[in-house]
């Protein structure tokens, strides 16, 4: 009997209608357009304007979107996980209110947190249930609203973030395709530079907090940028090395879009030529856990079986890791 792996069958996506481009930005805080373009590579990002949407709403646009493309009956959806940032409510997941509303009646579901790399985190654990044997269908998405706790008057996170989702769905594989092998890491010394510090359980919100802007996610730009540079690609170029792959093996580095910078160093590491760099950074700016699977979603038509897929991540807490993957299907 061949070996099971978990592979990549289907791929959904959505961002919002709203763009807030750099020149809406530019008369609301001191910024420009030509600052944020060379800095971080984004020129416009998407938001979720409509009252009382969150990030269901978002991932049960993504979940529909691949439903319908791949004509999948959502009953026959094992698992949900909605790997987010920006759940709908405390307490409450996410995933269960998504799986509910997509109509996946048979699926158990919950939400998985690992700031910018949740997705990353998440195919590995899509992929160690569908190896398991004991499920067939897995629904991941990643999707966060990151506008919900964003301070629009705080340039230095404001530019940067956007809204969005993204899902794909895991099946079983008997060609030797999907995850192949991966390099996850975490170190919990990184949390203060980037996070929202009130409203959690050791911070919560109280009127004077609120007024003030706690609430809001903070980030140390330079120690953020500084560590997501060295990690990233330096967990990269390690599990190339650990698999004995070259440049020349792989066809894809789809790498979380944070900043431009990032993704070039990463891709300058190992040596890849910038036509097989994934790249969706302008148009959308960073999605948090929506990245990777937006990337899948903007470049599945140029995808062809056995295509040789690198994903790296690296997020708050501080997360990050890579992934070795090979796509299963000519689009």
């Amino acid at each position: 009997m061949s070996k099971i792996t978990a592979a990549i069958t289907a791929v959904g996506g959505y961002v919002p209608d709203y763009v807030l481009t750099n020149k809406i930005l530019e008369t609301m805080v001191e910024t420009n357009d030509e600052w944020i373009t060379t800095r971080t590579g984004i020129k416009e990002r998407r938001i979720l304007k409509e009252e009382g949407k969150g990030t269901s709403f978002l991932a049960i646009k993504a979940a529909e979107d691949l439903i319908n493309k791949k004509g999948l009956d959502p009953k026959e959806i094992d698992l949900v996980i909605v790997c987010t940032a920006t759940p709908d409510m405390k307490a409450a997941a996410t995933a269960a209110y998504t799986a509910t509303q997509i109509g996946a009646v048979n699926a158990f579901s919950f939400d998985l947190e690992a700031a910018c790399s949740s997705f990353l985190y998440g195919m590995s654990t899509a992929s160690a249930y569908i190896e398991s044997g004991r499920y067939k269908k897995i629904l991941l998405i990643g999707a966060d609203k990151n506008s919900s706790f964003i301070n629009y008057k705080d340039r230095a996170t404001c530019i940067i973030f956007g809204d969005g989702a993204g899902a794909v769905l895991f099946e079983p594989n008997e060609e030797g395709l999907g995850l192949q092998d991966e390099l996850l890491r975490s170190n919990g010394e990184g949390r203060e530079f980037l996070q929202a510090t009130y409203g959690g359980s050791s911070y919560p919100i109280n009127e004077n907090t609120f007024k003030e802007g706690k609430h809001y996610v903070f980030q140390d730009g330079k120690t953020v940028f500084k560590n997501a540079v060295f990690n990233m690609a330096d967990i990269t170029e390690r599990l190339l090395n650990k698999n004995n792959l070259t440049n020349d093996d792989v066809q894809w580095l789809a790498a979380h879009q944070a900043n431009k910078r990032i993704i070039d160093a990463t891709a300058n590491r190992i040596n890849l030529e910038e036509d097989k760099v994934m790249m969706n950074i302008q148009k959308y700016g960073n999605t948090t856990s929506a990245t990777l699977p937006l990337l899948l979603f903007d470049y599945e038509s140029q995808l062809k079986k056995g295509d040789k897929i690198i994903f790296a991540a690296f997020g708050g807490g501080f997360t990050w890791g890579s992934i070795y993957f090979k796509w299963a299907y000519n689009s």
